[in-house]
């Protein structure tokens, strides 16, 4: 067993390594942890592909679902896990835990990145137990924390346990950052910032902004919940076609009926009856529709780092946001977009008219500004680099470990 497996610094249990070589480190298994193998093609590939072009043995456990082939087609091995990504429910997580356990055990990976709320959470607790190092990615912080109370005091009291002595946590906005540490869930040394999961600069080109002639339209990218501030989204919808009546909403996600917060697809029906919005659904590539978007919309109540704001900016696309974690993050105001009032509809549709008013080349400036954001801030290579370093600062501490003992 390579030796960054041995131990993770509080860990009793000692495995013999395969190897007293101190080579070995040259190729470990890695395991990604996500609530859906869709989670670790869209938004992990780069690492992903950096640990294959090491040589490293990559795992992913994942609910499987359409991505499997991909990730198998990239060289990785996948392993299906069975979870509800609803709630906090004790008897389902703690199932949830013992097939952490067993899988790890099972494949004994030398180290796992853990993605997602009850991946991190229930991975690490398993994972520490066993003696893996684990590497968790806050991605946002959910409806528990959102909901405060009890749900918020379960959730806090479990990041508190499973990330004791982890080396490496890392966050996706500095807000999330300070509201850990000052919550003592983690201390100032574990906490580390990325810039999102980072984005293909390439890939994600930006392009012109459509014909000033043809009705702008407003393009909210998020599934729908109402964490994601879709009911404010429709309501400003119908303040902002009182006067602009040509206006064109357009609503593109997946309906999430195992949230809680989800909105179900009668209310979304009943909006494109009543001609607020345009509900597009699902798609692979979401590139088309920022295309033809004026404006790309996310009116959250918290993010970690929103994907679709960034990859909008990229594509140099004005913003739209909520003045809250994440949002802010991506958006300058006045700059590169405009920020609002959470939970207000009345300051989302002030937003909206105000981008109405501008001229074109306004919007072209902000659209360019965003770009350049993304460029100096977002590069996926940021993140890709931070992952390497911190695997690489297990396997020498590990190693040096490893040489004391002998």
């Amino acid at each position: 067993m390579p030796a960054c497996a041995l131990f993770n610094g509080h860990s009793k249990r000692y495995r013999p390594p395969r190897s007293t070589s101190l080579r070995r480190f040259e190729t470990m298994h890695i395991l990604l942890s996500a609530n859906s193998a869709w989670n670790i093609w869209n938004f992990r590939r780069p690492v992903v592909q950096e640990l294959i072009a090491r040589k490293h043995r990559v795992s992913v456990l994942a609910p499987p679902d359409d991505s499997l082939a991909e990730l198998e087609a990239m060289g990785c091995r996948t392993l299906p896990l069975e979870m509800s990504v609803k709630g906090l429910n004790p008897v389902e997580d703690l199932r949830l835990l013992y097939r952490f356990k067993r899988q790890f055990r099972e494949e004994r990976p030398d180290v796992v990145l853990g993605y997602t709320i009850k991946n991190n959470l229930f991975g690490a607790l398993a994972a520490k137990r066993l003696g893996i190092p684990f590497i968790p990615n806050v991605t946002g912080l959910g409806t528990a924390f959102l909901s405060g109370g009890a749900l918020r005091f379960v959730a806090e009291q479990l990041y508190r346990r499973a990330f004791a002595d982890l080396r490496t946590v890392f966050f996706q906005n500095p807000d999330d950052r300070k509201l850990f540490v000052s919550r003592q869930l983690v201390t100032a040394e574990q906490a580390r910032l990325l810039p999102g999961s980072g984005i293909d600069l390439r890939r994600f080109a930006a392009v012109g902004l459509p014909d000033p002639e043809t009705p702008p339209v407003f393009l909210m990218i998020a599934r729908l919940l109402r964490d994601k501030g879709v009911m404010e989204f429709v309501q400003a919808a119908r303040l902002v076609k009182a006067t602009h009546p040509g206006t064109r909403f357009q609503l593109l996600g997946a309906c999430d009926a195992e949230n809680r917060s989800a909105i179900d697809k009668e209310m979304v029906d009943a909006w494109v009856a009543e001609g607020l919005i345009e509900y597009l659904g699902t798609t692979e590539d979401v590139r088309p529709n920022i295309a033809r978007a004026t404006c790309v919309v996310l009116p959250s109540y918290r993010e970690g780092a929103p994907r679709t704001l960034i990859e909008a900016a990229a594509m140099a696309r004005p913003l739209i946001a909520t003045d809250v974690p994440g949002c802010r993050e991506v958006v300058d105001h006045g700059i590169t977009g405009y920020l609002c009032k959470l939970r207000s509809a009345d300051s989302l549709a002030r937003a909206m008219l105000t981008l109405l008013s501008r001229p074109p080349e306004a919007l072209t400036a902000m659209g360019r500004a965003g770009r350049r954001k993304v460029e100096q801030v977002f590069d996926e290579q940021i993140v890709v680099d931070a992952y390497m370093r911190a695997i690489d600062e297990l396997t020498r501490g590990f190693e040096t470990r490893l040489e004391r003992l002998h």
